[in-house]
Order: C-alpha cells, then sequence, then structure tokens
C-alpha cells in the first residue's frame, strides 16, 4: 500500500461560510486554504432527504495538510461548519501522492525509494 505525505480536504458550505471553515481547520492544524465560488445542483427532492433548504451559492475551500493532521481537521469542520449548521457543509478529504512548492515537505520512503529526482 502506497503511503502518502499529503491530504487534501475539501469542504463545502453555503456561500459566506468560508471563513468560519479556516478558522476551524486552524484550530486544527491547517495553514490555509484556497476558496472556489461554486454553484450547487441539489433539486427538491434532495432537500426533502437532507430536511435542510439548500442554496444553490457555494464556496468550496480546498486545504492541503499533512496526511497525520487530516482527521483533526476533518472532525473539527464537522463540528463547525457540518450539516446541522447554518454552513450546511459536507467535508472529504484525498491522498495526494506528489507536492512540489513548499518548502521541504515530508517525503515517505515509499515514494522516495521509487524515484528520487522526481520528488523535490
Amino acid at each position: 500500500m502506497m503511503e502518502f505525505s499529503h491530504e487534501v480536504i475539501f469542504c463545502i458550505v453555503n456561500e459566506g461560510f468560508s471563513e468560519l471553515v479556516m478558522e476551524a481547520a486552524r484550530r486544527a492544524g491547517a495553514g490555509g486554504g484556497t476558496v472556489l465560488r461554486a454553484r450547487g445542483t441539489a433539486n427538491v427532492e434532495a432537500e426533502k432527504v437532507f430536511g435542510i433548504s439548500i442554496s444553490p451559492q457555494k464556496e468550496i475551500v480546498m486545504i492541503l495538510v499533512p496526511a497525520e493532521k487530516r482527521n483533526d481537521i476533518l472532525h473539527s469542520l464537522y463540528s463547525t461548519c457540518g450539516l446541522d449548521t447554518p454552513g450546511h457543509g459536507i467535508a472529504f478529504a484525498m491522498p495526494v501522492d506528489r507536492v512540489v512548492g513548499l518548502k521541504n515537505p515530508p517525503v515517505p520512503e515509499s515514494v522516495a525509494q521509487e524515484d528520487p529526482k522526481e520528488v523535490t
């Protein structure tokens, strides 16, 4: 199994809640994030299933984090910005197999053995 040093967390919230997302993420150890404006496509049936009113205007916050901080950050996001809050947020994480542009990111041994020239 491949080990990943970083993961990217995506948190999708109603418009106007991205700062709240970043405050919660920073409390749990995140450094920063990128906010994208988006439009949801949920329909009336989805609103009935979740029992909430779904705003079409969304913000997606992408946060690159060390893999070992992922769970703490996700738990902080859930309690601060989850579906049961005014932000009506969802969050999920995905592994990142290569990172460039960070100062001295840790390189898992399994990646370093593959091709050390590719990881800087």
